[in-house]
């Protein structure tokens, strides 16, 4: 008898398409609110019709498709029947990513994860992979942060990890809260909040994603596998002083707090900066001044600040510092600080066993991988709260993302996407494996190699 990985060596193995995951691409780019480049904003109609797209074509392959309450569409193929004992009951094995970007974006963060996504559903439909568990291909809404501030919005409806008061507190530049945008689009907010997804329904998650840096790029490497994602403490600053005439108004009784505004990115860079604070990144990404007259000195200035580390001590203790100088220049500059936390997410480790998964995939595929660690958060962080989750990393031509030049190629893609499946079938069988071990008994004092899959 042979082996499960000589069984899946010895089966058909389906390359994926490197031309139909571009034109996918390609198509979803299309869907965008600016020219020449992607803007698809979270919770907005062009959000919404990219996800229209994604269940389409998931249906023209067969696929039973629906879309939870918050936003994000699931598609699935049922596991084969016939030997219903062998998975016991356990859920789901899941792949996907996001639709949505930010603004003035490129084509690949999120979607190339999508996009994978769906030509690993195509190669199971048409060549009739045999697999147990189900699979399910997933679209999250809302990952991005850029219009509330809080990144992975639809995962973290999945998780069960939004409140009530973050509803109305979760604001654009419009002031529009995010309850009032996800009813816009006909979603129920409050249903989101009281139907998270059952961890029983899910055995993993697998996300496919381009690297957004450029150490795979640099080191020729195809595949990155990601051991540990950063957290993200997200903060809004109002600096409040008075606003008055410039030519009028003396330096030394001004209360500018543009002045002191700057004085704070400056706190945050030089922080980070520290060699006490080695792996810290904070950016002040956004910066609202008014009253925005060249001839009014600045009343009010609004900082979106974004502190990220691996570690969860260092990362808040950064962030707290950052808030502590800029009370003090406030002070000093008799300015008003208001602080409000916008977003606050630990650090995450992913599942070794999973990590373990997919380099044994990399290796039947005869694909250079290396392990990373991933700066950028991404929903498979979120939903590692209720059930295994790890990330697969493809290159990022020049490290360039979230920027309209952001680059993977066709044939980096295409590698990636052989990969996602052969790790999708791996642990299928793994599992079915375990399950079969619970069945039968396992003997006195041998552990489970995959551990994490059998809670």
């Amino acid at each position: 008898m042979r082996s499960r990985d000589a069984a899946l060596q010895g089966a058909a193995k389906p390359a994926s398409d490197a031309r139909r995951i571009m034109a996918s691409i390609d198509e979803f780019a299309r869907m965008t609110s600016t020219p020449q480049r992607v803007t698809r904003l979270a919770y907005t109609p062009m959000e919404r019709s990219a996800h229209e797209h994604f269940a389409k074509h998931m249906e023209n392959l067969g696929l039973r498709v629906w879309t939870d309450p918050a936003g994000n569409t699931i598609a699935e193929k049922p596991g084969d029947p016939g030997r219903p004992e062998a998975h016991g009951g356990r859920g789901a094995v899941g792949t996907g990513s996001h639709l949505d970007s930010v603004p003035n974006a490129g084509r690949f963060d999120g979607i190339a994860g999508v996009a994978a996504a769906m030509e690993c559903a195509r190669l199971v439909v048409e060549h009739r992979i045999a697999h147990q568990h189900p699979f399910r291909f997933v679209a999250f809404a809302a990952e991005e942060g850029a219009r509330f501030g809080q990144a992975c919005l639809g995962s973290r409806f999945a998780a069960g990890r939004m409140s009530p008061a973050q509803l109305t507190s979760l604001q654009d530049g419009d002031r529009v809260t995010l309850g009032e945008a996800m009813e816009q689009v006909g979603l129920d907010p409050d249903l989101a909040l009281g139907t998270p997804w059952s961890a029983a329904e899910w055995s993993a998650f697998i996300e496919l994603h381009v690297e957004q840096g450029g150490i795979l790029d640099a080191a020729d490497v195809q595949v990155g596998v990601v051991d540990l994602v950063s957290g993200s403490t997200r903060l809004r600053l109002t600096v409040t002083g008075q606003s008055s005439h410039t030519g009028a108004t003396p330096m030394r009784q001004r209360a500018d707090a543009l002045t002191g505004a700057c004085q704070i990115v400056l706190i945050a860079e030089e922080l980070a900066r520290d060699p006490r604070h080695r792996g810290t990144r904070a950016t002040v990404g956004t910066l609202d001044v008014e009253p925005g007259s060249l001839t009014t000195i600045p009343g009010q200035v609004r900082l979106g600040l974004d502190v990220r580390d691996i570690d969860s001590d260092r990362q808040r203790a950064a962030t707290a510092e950052i808030v502590r100088r800029a009370r003090s220049v406030c002070d000093r500059r008799g300015l008003e600080l208001a602080v409000e936390v916008l977003g606050d997410t630990s650090p995450a480790v992913l599942p070794l066993w999973l990590r373990s998964v997919i380099a044994d995939a990399c290796r039947t595929e005869h694909v250079p991988y290396r392990v990373l660690t991933s700066g950028a958060s991404h929903d498979s962080q979120v939903v590692n709260s209720i059930m295994p989750a790890a990330i697969i990393f493809v290159p990022s031509s020049n490290g360039l993302s979230h920027v309209p030049q952001e680059w993977t190629s066709a044939a980096d893609l295409a590698r990636g996407a052989d990969v996602l499946l052969a790790t999708l079938r791996k642990v299928d069988q793994e599992l079915v494996r375990l399950a079969e071990l619970d069945r039968v008994g396992e003997p006195p004092g041998q552990e489970p190699s995959m551990p994490g899959a059998r809670r």
